[in-house]
């Protein structure tokens, strides 16, 4: 992953394929692959598989909502697995995003679990979690 752009990359990761139409889907795609020193919150499948098949497909649809969930899963520097330990960061949303943890066990947001990170795109650091985050309102 680490040569490609973080959509790129993640187009090639079979684990974040959800992810990936989202993010074409929203029209994010050149916004991501663009971005410069970025971190990237990237949800897995099952993450999304987490959300009612009908909320997720309405959310899909909703160009405006999907683009707010997914710039809230972006930050706009790199962020080391230290940093995670007791941080808040603001999103490309706009919006604060509150981290935890330490050690290998991280938390991102009201209770997403890192499940793999301090993964290194060309243009990101990505730590892929295990459910969806939502922006708060």
């Amino acid at each position: 992953m680490s040569t490609d752009p973080v959509a790129t990359a993640a187009s090639n990761n079979p684990v974040l394929s959800t992810l990936v139409t989202a993010v074409k889907k929203a029209g994010l795609v050149d916004t991501l692959n663009s971005a410069k020193n970025i971190t990237v919150f990237a949800p897995t499948n099952d993450a999304f598989n987490k959300i009612p098949k009908a909320t997720l497909d309405k959310v899909l649809s909703d160009k405006k909502t999907l683009t707010s969930i997914l710039t809230y899963h972006v930050v706009g520097q790199p962020i080391t697995p230290g940093g995670l330990a007791s941080g808040e960061f603001k999103t490309l949303n706009g919006a604060m995003l509150k981290t935890s943890g330490s050690g290998e066990s991280f938390t991102i947001g009201e209770g997403a679990p890192v499940v793999c990170g301090n993964v290194h795109t060309a243009n990101a650091t990505v730590y892929i979690i295990d459910s969806v985050l939502m922006p708060p309102k």
